[in-house]
C-alpha cells in the first residue's frame, strides 16, 4: 500500500515514514504544498496523510485537488490545530478521518488500516478469493490454508493484482504502486518480471490457479474469469 506523507515538520514527517515503513508501507513524502501538489496530481496512492498548515499553501487546497481528479485515496488530516472549523471544513471537502497533534504512531496507523480496508475491502478484516485468502490485519496469505510465504513486495503485488482483478494493469502501474519515487531510478522492468515470476511460481507450488495473465506490450491481467 503506498502512502504520501504531507507534513513540513521534518522531525515528524521523518518519524512518520520510518514508523509507517516498518509497517509494511511505501510512503512517498512531500514538506510544502507545492511538492504535495505537484505528487497528487502525477501519482496514485492509496492514503494520504496531510497537515492543514503548508508552506506555500494549504493542504485543505490539497483535500480540494484530490476530490478534482476523482482520487480513490483515502485522505487524513493532521493538524496542531484543535480547531472545529477545520475539522468540518476538511470533512465537507471529502477527508475520511482527523488527527490533532501530538499523537501516536500506532493511532495514526489504525486509521489508514481503517481507511484501507473500508475504501479498497468493504470494512473486511480478511480478503478472499477462490482458494486464496489473505488476513489483511497480520499480512497473511493462505492458499487452501496453507500458509504462503511473500516477501513484502510479493505481498503487495499480490493485493494489487487482487484489488484489479481481471483488469488489465500496465507495468508502469505496477512499478509506480510498488516502488513509488524510487521507479524513476530503473531504466528497466526487469524487477517488475522477477518480482511477479517469483509470486506466480509460489502461488502454484501451493496449489494455486494460475491467474497471473501477461498482456504482451502492455502489463497483465489477474483473470479470475474462465476462459472459454
Amino acid at each position: 500500500m503506498k502512502i504520501l506523507i504531507i507534513e513540513d515538520e521534518k522531525d515528524l514527517l521523518d518519524s512518520m515514514k520510518m514508523y509507517l515503513e516498518s509497517e509494511g508501507y511505501l510512503c512517498e513524502t512531500a514538506n510544502d504544498y507545492q511538492k504535495a501538489s505537484e505528487k497528487v496530481n502525477m501519482y496514485q496512492y492509496d492514503c494520504v496523510v496531510v497537515d492543514i498548515t503548508l508552506p506555500k499553501g494549504n493542504g485543505l487546497q490539497i483535500i480540494k485537488e484530490l476530490k478534482e481528479k476523482k482520487s480513490e485515496a483515502g485522505i487524513i488530516i493532521v493538524s496542531a490545530k484543535n480547531s472545529l472549523d477545520d475539522k468540518l471544513k476538511g470533512l465537507e471537502l471529502g477527508s475520511d478521518d482527523y488527527l490533532t497533534k501530538p499523537f501516536h504512531l500506532s493511532e495514526l496507523n489504525a486509521r489508514i488500516k481503517a481507511i484501507i480496508r473500508r475504501k479498497n475491502f468493504e470494512g473486511a478484516n480478511e480478503l478472499s478469493l477462490n482458494e486464496i485468502t489473505i488476513d489483511l490485519a497480520s499480512r497473511t496469505v493462505f492458499i487452501k490454508k496453507n500458509q504462503l510465504t511473500l516477501t513484502t513486495k510479493e505481498y503487495e503485488l499480490l493485493l494489487f493484482f487482487i484489488s484489479n482483478k481481471n483488469k488489465v494493469i500496465t507495468k508502469n502501474a505496477i512499478a509506480e504502486h510498488l516502488w513509488g519515487d524510487d521507479m524513476d531510478q530503473s531504466d528497466s522492468f526487469d524487477f517488475i518480471y522477477t518480482h511477479i515470476k517469483n509470486l506466480r511460481k509460489k502461488l502454484i507450488e501451493k496449489g494455486c490457479q494460475d491467474y497471473i495473465k501477461t498482456i504482451y506490450g502492455i502489463g497483465y491481467n489477474f483473470s479470475t474469469q474462465e476462459q472459454s
